[in-house]
């Protein structure tokens, strides 16, 4: 390359992070880019991230085509200084093909094959079908390792025929429920003959097992009127977290009222100078984050993971708090070390942190780690939300609206009506890690430091 041209490189988005794969360009070849304008999308088996442009000029090149999977590090575009027509800008560059299946400058280069281009064939008798040429994400790949499975042998409904993770569960999915099925009626089927005093007794657990397996639902096909949305990578990776969450752990709700009026009293004294000196607005979150983090620092089991027949109890509280990415998924970015910081630093750090999730400038790295999660669908009014835990964690907090209503408070020593801002806060949480109790106490701790904390001094 000429000192005028500029590399561009899959980026390391987390420290475990090895390869990902270019969901869009931004830019076509020939295009002006300027220096930190989005340049492509990538997605890993963790994140969703627009990557900016590290330098300006003209995309002279493109290298990975949409769809394909490459290392961290693999070389994917060219941006030169000069205009598109400029011998200068061409200067020593590649003439590699744009990487596909058949491109072997690329390493670990996963693509689908033409539209037009046959199958591949094994000349061995009874050898799988190759799957070289299909173009699989991380998370696919790695979902057909632990299934044991080739992707070949899936219909893939992704573009030109590349198999997603959608098509490997529904595939898995079938699998247990035809398996399931053939075994209850296997056992439906001995029942009916004579017992057989020589049958093994262990088999007997299993049977009983399989015949309490239910078959999966019937998918329900399109009819004609029906609007059909294929579900997004970040819809499909919250659908499959939510209901492994629900398979995993025992869900218990228990919610409890909060009196705001302490916290509004701060709050609207300083609104305006908090919003003219941070640029932001400051609302409730801010303050129930606060109370958790000290709430968790009296009741630690609540932040926690279960183990291996134990719970492992963090020392850091690792606070993720869940944003809606326009109505089609969540994410759930992490403020680190929450335990060390303040209402002002925590009210930053939610702000940058939802922008920049919802602008897909996030690394794997700030999504990781989370040892407690707070959801906040108050803004829109809710009442109580029963939130699905956030796995490995053993508790997730919902911050529901909060709305003005009568209470009784004492006054010289008198019961009265005031007009006071009141909310719920719903704890869910998984029952194997503590008792109801313990989760009551811990949120009646939240509440006291919302309803008596001195908010004013601290802000």
């Amino acid at each position: 390359m000429t000192a005028a041209s500029t590399d561009i490189t899959m980026p390391q988005l987390g420290e475990t992070v090895t390869e990902g794969t270019v969901i869009k360009w931004f830019k076509a070849v020939g295009d002006a880019v300027a220096e930190d304008e989005a340049l492509f999308e990538v997605s890993t088996d963790k994140v969703d991230t627009e990557v900016p442009a590290a330098a300006g000029g003209y995309l002279t090149e493109i290298l990975v085509a949409e769809g394909v999977t490459v290392d961290v590090g693999t070389r994917l575009a060219v941006i030169s200084a000069g205009a598109p027509g400029d011998a200068a800008a061409h200067e020593g560059a590649s003439d590699a093909p744009l990487a596909t299946a058949s491109a072997p400058s690329a390493p670990n280069v996963s693509a689908a094959p033409s539209p037009n281009a046959p199958e591949p064939t094994s000349n061995t008798p009874g050898a799988a079908p190759a799957t070289s040429n299909r173009r699989l994400s991380p998370l696919v790949r790695r979902l057909l390792s632990q299934h044991g499975l080739d992707a070949a042998s899936i219909v893939g409904s992704g573009d030109d025929g590349r198999v997603t993770r959608a098509d490997v569960m529904g595939h898995v999915a079938a699998s247990q429920a035809q398996a399931a099925t053939e075994l209850a009626q296997t056992v439906a089927g001995s029942a009916a003959m004579p017992p057989r005093p020589t049958a093994a007794p262990a088999a007997t657990s299993s049977a009983q097992g399989a015949a309490r397996a239910l078959p999966a639902p019937a998918v329900r096909r399109p009819r004609q009127g029906d609007h059909v949305v294929p579900f997004s990578n970040i819809r499909r990776r919250t659908a499959e977290h939510m209901i492994k969450s629900q398979a995993t752990a025992a869900h218990v709700l228990v919610v409890i009222e909060v009196d705001f009026d302490n916290v509004d009293r701060a709050r609207l004294a300083q609104r305006a100078d908090f919003k003219a000196e941070e640029g932001f607005s400051l609302t409730y979150l801010p303050f129930v984050v606060r109370a958790c983090i000290d709430a968790l620092g009296e009741f630690p089991n609540v932040n926690a993971s279960v183990g291996n027949n134990e719970l492992v109890v963090h020392e850091s509280v690792h606070l993720g708090i869940a944003v809606d990415l326009a109505y089609d998924g969540l994410i759930v970015p992490v403020i680190h070390d929450a335990d060390t910081k303040r209402l002002r630093p925590i009210a930053r750090e939610i702000a940058d942190l939802a922008a920049r999730a919802r602008g897909k400038a996030l690394n794997a790295d700030e999504i990781a780690g989370g040892t407690f999660t707070i959801t906040n669908p108050g803004s829109y009014g809710t009442f109580i939300t029963a939130p699905v835990i956030n796995q490995p964690q053993v508790a997730i907090l919902s911050t529901d609206g909060v709305r003005k209503k009568p209470v009784v408070v004492t006054i010289d020593g008198s019961d009265a009506i005031a007009i006071h801002p009141v909310g719920m806060l719903a704890l869910s949480f998984d029952h194997r890690a503590f008792d109801g109790a313990y989760a009551s106490a811990f949120l009646a701790c939240c509440r006291t430091i919302l309803e008596t904390h001195n908010w004013a001094q601290e802000l």
